[in-house]
């Protein structure tokens, strides 16, 4: 078995879960929300589903576009959170579909020997690609979680992602 073996598996269930799993899930809670429930928030302490998808699109760009695949990276991480709208919510899904898949396509050129060799990314000195890819993964899956229950809060929708485990 070889160093490539061991890392494909991992690589490959990463572009899965950001492109197939997470992303589908946004898109079904986006056909839900109005333009404006895209916007709303309970207070200003919390962000709108808008915000939390311009800071997706952007995380996986600095994270894995830039961090991992060298493209340069132009990220305003305050403008993501500081945004009211009104982005229509075609516009937010269009960046964020893009933002997945150049990430996929990153992912997919990565092999074994590259997942350790540290760089900078963001603010931090010394991450992996390994840690990169890993970070945007789980930071995907929990901002997805709190866009489910944006839409479920607004809509009082079963969205019925795991149905088929109460046949």
């Amino acid at each position: 078995m070889t160093a490539d073996d061991l890392a494909r598996p991992f690589l490959e269930l990463s572009v899965w879960r950001l492109s197939e799993d997470y992303l589908p899930k946004l898109r079904r809670c986006l056909d839900e929300l109005s333009e404006e429930q895209v916007w709303w928030r309970p207070n200003e302490q919390c962000n709108s589903v808008g915000n939390l998808l311009l800071h997706l699109a952007g995380n996986l760009r600095q994270w894995v576009i830039a961090g991992v695949g060298g493209a340069p990276n132009h990220r305003d991480r305050p403008a993501e959170f500081a945004a009211r709208g009104p982005v229509p919510k075609a516009e937010l899904l269009a960046g964020l579909e893009a933002a997945v898949s150049e990430t996929c396509a990153v992912i997919r050129q990565v092999k074994a020997d590259d997942l350790l060799p540290p760089r900078r990314i963001q603010v931090y000195d010394d991450q992996t690609p390994l840690y990169a890819i890993y970070h945007v993964v789980e930071h995907f899956a929990g901002h997805t979680g709190q866009v489910l229950y944006i839409t479920k809060l607004l809509g009082g929708v079963d969205l019925g992602f795991y149905g088929y485990l109460n046949p």
